[in-house]
């Protein structure tokens, strides 16, 4: 009879599932499972730390709608990946992060990166966590685990693997993997429900969809483009729903921030159906974006969603593309839609007012580059369907004002957690996802300090990446708040050096820029990118400058 290792067993086990790609940064501990990787061609993208392998994992999962899986080490390995399992957990991407861990047999002998409770640490900050301690229920549970992750509302989960487990040797006929692994089963709404969801938009007079990271994940982008054709409604998006309605379509509302334009009361939607939406910090609050009088259907795959911060007109939990296919059966019944071109008039005439206030900033032709003149030269001279990695705290917020993007899972940036320091990660993985199309990632010049050596990753992996840094030597919302807070003169901690990024990517085998010149920006990206090799421009912006998001954000 065969005999195999654990972590051949772990490998199996997940090709079975479909996981096609890993991340991750090797140790000791997870020696089996590279190996194993290795003799079923499953690729390892390798990070220089083990924060970006899991941000990566987590980008991957978001951009491809799928399963993200990442790889540490005991001890520290694991430790320096608790920031993206948190930003995992709180924003509910399926990422299995797979941590080794010192053998039973070692309990209690001050062996190496040993001697805390891994597991208990993971817990509070995963969907689930299981210390497998049998190698022969190594597929069992690991395909648990990703039942687990990907099930709605998804999330992560850790796999707690002692080295002893994977090393062990076991007869194969002994551990059999599961047929079934990956559920498909989305939860549908009630007839009722559908039927007053439907009475309700064709009676408004200022009906909306938003649409959140959820709708994203159900994969309902054709359901919504036939729904949107049928009734005439705008859509307003945040986090991977950018792009799932084209933001080149006339009824393309943008981010949920512009929603806060639509003033007074007789311009704001009078009802809203949010699908897979979380109301909260990007919505700020319940009502700011969706006024109390208004009729708001919410549709989430999560009960504790639906009623956290307000009142709902119809409550709905269900995924949001069963939604959208009950819906549009159910329209094919109505005899016609309201005319809503001129409501759809009404929010194309805000977005339009709102980018003019910065119209005699984009004049302005001497240095520093004002920031919004930064990210307009980004968006307008990118390759068509790039996706667009956004980190930090300001410099993501400026690109909010100007993006848009064509496909679902296009722009992937900051969630709940506020994760400052993770996009060289998430480009890597964002990259992997879609090896046909360009990534761009937008940094802030304090945020790219925290993992600057995965650009030696872009260049190992040949991922052609353009990452551009927004330079103002500061940590700027840090300091904006400081100055706002307690005063101009009360400035501590939050600035920065004037550092050669650029000089520092090179030094990694990549190409580097340094632009000071609003002029030279857009040429400068365009060479970037026709280079096909990973590239860092390093602009040095105004720090004066606050994106209108941000400021609403702090006057909260």
């Amino acid at each position: 009879m065969a005999k195999v290792s654990g972590g051949e067993l772990l490998v199996r086990t997940l090709m079975k599932a479909g996981v096609t790609q890993m991340f991750g940064l090797h140790g000791a501990h997870l020696e089996t499972i590279f190996q194993s990787c290795l003799d079923h061609s499953l690729p390892i993208l390798d990070t220089r730390h083990e924060v970006a392998a899991g941000h990566a994992a987590e980008a991957y999962a978001r951009a491809k709608n799928t399963l993200g899986v990442a790889m540490v080490t005991a001890g520290p390995g694991f430790t320096n990946c608790i920031t993206s399992i948190a930003n995992a957990y709180l924003d509910r991407t399926p990422v299995l992060y797979i941590a080794g861990s010192s053998g039973l047999a070692q309990a209690e002998t001050n062996t190496l990166q040993a001697g805390f409770d891994q597991f208990a640490v993971a817990k509070p900050i995963t969907k689930w966590t299981i210390r497998i301690a049998v190698p022969e229920q190594i597929p069992r549970l690991v395909a648990e685990a990703i039942r687990i992750a990907t099930s709605a509302p998804s999330g992560p989960v850790l796999l707690d693997m002692p080295s002893d487990v994977l090393g062990a040797q076991v007869d194969e006929d002994a551990a059999k993997i599961p047929d079934t692994i990956v559920l498909d089963s989305p939860a549908a709404p009630t007839s009722k429900a559908v039927r007053e969801i439907l009475e309700i938009l064709q009676a408004a007079e200022r009906p909306a969809i938003m649409l959140g990271a959820g709708a994203w994940r159900s994969g309902c982008g054709d359901e919504l483009k036939s729904f949107v054709e049928t009734t005439g409604i705008p859509v307003f998006s945040d986090f991977q729903a950018h792009g799932m309605l084209p933001s080149s379509d006339p009824r393309y509302g943008g981010t949920f921030h512009k929603m806060d334009d639509l003033r007074p009361l007789d311009m704001q939607p009078d009802a809203v159906l949010a699908l897979g939406v979380r109301f909260g910090l990007f919505t700020l609050g319940g009502e700011r974006f969706v006024p109390a009088s208004s009729k708001l259907i919410h549709v989430e795959v999560d009960p504790k969603e639906i009623g956290l911060l307000r009142d709902v007109t119809v409550p709905v939990v269900a995924d949001s593309r069963e939604m959208l296919k009950a819906l549009n059966t159910a329209s094919a019944k109505v005899k016609s839609w309201p005319d809503r071109s001129d409501w759809v008039r009404t929010i194309r005439e805000m977005r339009k007012k709102r980018f003019s206030q910065f119209d005699e900033t984009m004049k302005l032709t001497t240095p520093p580059i004002h920031p919004i003149q930064a990210v307009s030269a980004m968006v307008g001279n990118m390759p068509k369907d790039t996706v667009i990695v956004g980190d930090g705290a300001e410099a993501y917020h400026w690109m909010n004002e100007v993006i848009a993007q064509n496909q679902g899972g296009s722009y992937i940036t900051h969630g709940f957690l506020g994760t400052v320091g993770m996009g060289l990660g998430l480009s890597l993985g964002a990259q992997i996802a879609n090896p046909d199309r360009r990534v761009l990632c937008l940094e802030g010049d304090g945020a790219v300090g925290f993992t600057i050596a995965e650009f030696d990753t872009m260049v190992r992996h040949e991922l052609p990446i353009v990452v551009v840094i927004m330079n103002n030597r500061s940590w700027a919302a840090s300091q904006h708040f400081q100055e706002i807070v307690s005063g101009a003169n009360r400035v501590i901690g939050t600035q920065l050096s004037d550092a050669r990024y650029h000089d520092v990517a090179e030094g990694f085998g990549a190409n580097g820029y340094h632009v000071t010149d609003i002029k030279a920006l857009a040429p400068t990206i365009k060479e970037a990118f026709a280079s096909g090799k990973p590239c860092c421009i390093n602009v040095e912006i105004d720090l004066k400058p606050t994106p209108p998001e941000l400021g609403m954000l702090m006057s909260r």
